[in-house]
């Protein structure tokens, strides 16, 4: 038995590059903690994109949950773990504080076994493929071209995708122009994406999809609320770009929900859970055969997804692709649209530069199980 000795989680906020806004939320700056647990003279790194709440949710409740625990048995302290938090609710912050440890704990796993954790998962593919994603909507169109039409043109990646739902969907005519802009940009050889973030009515997106087929958009992200599961079925059923959901994916039930109504059902280990509940939602969505779509994270999502036979893709996410360059050495660059890992590195294959990112730390705590 390999006890789980400490845990660690900091909280760092990093600044966008210039402001960024989607089709119903504005922001400036994007909150990561990080969360390293330790074992058997390793390490174990995880991580989710949440507020700093997360950090004391790690600290405070999960830790004395899995310290103690064999390091090896990682499905039981998440098992643990969400029952911890029946009461303060598993959505949400909880929820993410125990996917960073869930992760963090499969990482810790695979450096004991010195092995990749796509090795220790077992692998489907040696290689995921990844969109570009960002076009916000508060780029000017000579930014969104040049972000765009530089995935596409520079780095070989054949897929990218742009924000619409401008302003809650009041700005039609904008987001219509700036899907054109999108396609001029790429050209006509390149796959394109739309992302509404829930921002129109369901008779308002099945309009506007049928509209864009003229620049022939093959994926439509989030066209109504996630929480509209009638409303999803509705567009899904009515455009030919395929539908998709589930970046707030909590629970299984969730997601055999959302499977129900979607070409593609999105996941997100920052969010769901960790990388068991990854593989469980990925299972639902090949029992109605559906691919699955790693949302945000890619170097985090890496590893799953190649242990995923249903997987379509990666998001090549524009904040988290900045943060995760900056902050871990290991990090992994796609090549022709496509991402491998470092067979040479064990676990994520990634470790936290703790000198390099310390300017941007604003808390966190440590916990220890002696």
């Amino acid at each position: 038995m390999t006890p789980i000795r400490s845990l660690r989680a900091a909280t760092y906020v990093v600044p966008t590059d210039r402001p960024e806004a989607d089709g119903t939320l504005a922001w400036d700056r994007t909150t990561v903690v990080v969360v390293q647990v330790t074992g058997g003279g390793q390490t174990g790194l995880g991580w989710t994109y949440g507020a700093a709440a997360c950090a004391a949710v790690a600290c405070d409740t999960l830790a004395p949950v899995v310290f103690g625990r064999n390091a090896f048995d990682v499905p039981t302290a998440f098992q643990e773990m969400v029952r911890k938090v029946r009461n303060d609710g598993r959505a949400g912050v909880c929820g993410y504080a125990v996917s960073a440890v869930e992760t963090a704990l499969w990482d810790l796993k695979a450096r004991l076994l010195g092995v990749p954790l796509c090795a220790l998962f077992g692998q489907a593919a040696d290689g995921v493929r990844v969109y570009g994603s960002g076009g916000f909507t508060t780029y000017p169109h000579a930014v969104l071209a040049e972000q765009l039409g530089g995935w596409v043109h520079d780095r070989g990646i054949p897929r990218v995708k742009l924000k619409i739902g401008e302003s809650w969907g009041t700005r039609e005519d904008r987001d219509l122009q700036r899907v054109r802009q999108a396609r001029d940009a790429i050209g006509s050889g390149a796959e394109l994406y739309v992302d509404a973030n829930g921002a129109y009515t369901p008779k308002q997106a099945i309009r506007l999809g049928r509209v864009m087929e003229e620049w022939d958009v093959r994926w439509f992200e989030e066209p109504v609320s996630s929480d509209d599961l009638h409303g999803l079925r509705r567009v899904r059923d009515a455009v030919r770009a395929d539908v998709a959901a589930g970046e707030y994916g909590c629970d299984p039930y969730t997601f055999r929900r959302l499977a129900r109504v979607v070409d593609c059902l999105q996941i997100d280990v920052t969010r769901c859970g960790g990388m068991l509940e990854w593989r469980r939602a990925a299972a639902l969505a090949a029992a109605r055969g559906l691919e699955v779509s790693g949302h945000c994270a890619p170097q985090l999502h890496l590893h799953v997804a190649l242990a995923t036979p249903n997987v379509r893709h990666l998001e090549w996410f524009h904040d988290h692709v900045r943060i995760e360059s900056m902050f871990f050495d290991g990090f992994r660059e796609p090549v022709e649209g496509v991402l491998r890992p470092d067979p040479s590195r064990p676990g994520l294959g990634l470790d936290l530069r703790e000198a390099d990112v310390a300017r941007y730390r604003t808390g966190g705590a440590d916990a220890t199980g002696d």
